[in-house]
């Protein structure tokens, strides 16, 4: 693993699946995808190198912490919120595999008390900032509405919007967004503060490339964008997750191995940007 102490690995990635989607409000499906992420990961097709020669497959690196099984009766959010506090109580940093955009807003809220003041980095074809839609508030359309009004971040930053409506724009102007909408996207985020929560849905991508999602819009990013910001981060990533990918829109398994892929590269980020705050370096 280049540049990295095996032995002083203190926060290593966590994988964890909310394979829900109730929230969804056009096609559910979402809450099959944990599972055949995971197996587009660990497939031979490839191997679990990342692009900055980090060794994923090593000891362990990448702790598998399953998928929740929610309890009856018990609100579903607090047991996603409970299920990350105990992935952070144990100095892991999670990456949360939905499941639909709605699982977000909970994994912030953990990860929020265990890290104020965060800077989120959302990649996403909508803004998902309804403060309610189709008369609920927690839809998948909703959970940056929520994260902000509980001043879970500093700082939202959205890339990849092509769907902005006015409605929206309130919302960006009330609470302060930076969004750079994909007409305006030229491959470049703006500097970031740690800590970092990178949330990646993946109708971001261009259905061309992750063609496996209910909202498919086009003139979207490619992987190649998205990968070359994810590695271009110095900030600390201190959580994640992939969310939206809908496999039985997924009969070749496109969208799998794309977000296993992206996968791979926000852990291999998560370990190097660990390894250069123990250094000073970030």
């Amino acid at each position: 693993m280049a540049g990295i102490d095996r032995d002083e690995r203190k926060w290593k990635p966590a994988m964890v699946g909310f394979p829900f989607d109730e929230n969804s409000s056009y096609l559910q499906g979402a809450a099959a995808a944990p599972p055949l992420i995971r197996s587009a990961l660990f497939s031979e097709a490839s191997n679990l190198w990342s692009e900055n020669g980090t060794d994923l497959g090593g000891d362990s690196v990448i702790v598998e912490a399953g998928d929740l099984v929610a309890l009856p009766g018990k609100d579903l959010f607090a047991q996603i919120e409970a299920s990350i506090l105990r992935l952070l109580d144990r100095e892991l940093r999670p990456i949360a595999l939905g499941g639909d955009h709605a699982i977000t807003y909970p994994v912030i809220r953990a990860v929020a008390k265990r890290y104020p003041a965060l800077t989120i980095l959302d990649f996403d074809a909508h803004p998902d900032l309804y403060d309610e839609f189709q008369g609920s508030r927690i839809s998948h359309a909703c959970p940056f509405a929520r994260v902000m009004e509980e001043r879970l971040a500093r700082r939202l930053v959205q890339v990849g919007i092509r769907t902005m409506n006015g409605d929206q724009r309130r919302q960006v102007e009330r609470f302060g967004i930076e969004v750079i909408e994909m007409k305006d996207w030229h491959g470049a985020l703006p500097g970031l503060e740690s800590p970092v929560y990178v949330s990646i849905d993946l109708d971001a991508l261009d259905p061309a490339f992750a063609p496996g999602v209910a909202h498919r819009e086009p003139g979207g990013l490619s992987v190649r964008e998205v990968l070359n910001a994810i590695q271009g981060l110095r900030a600390q990533v201190v959580g994640a997750d992939i969310v939206e990918f809908n496999p039985s829109l997924d009969p070749l398994g496109i969208t799998a191995v794309v977000g296993a892929k992206i996968l791979k590269e926000i852990a291999a980020k998560m370990l190097e940007t660990a390894s250069a705050a123990r250094q000073g370096d970030a």
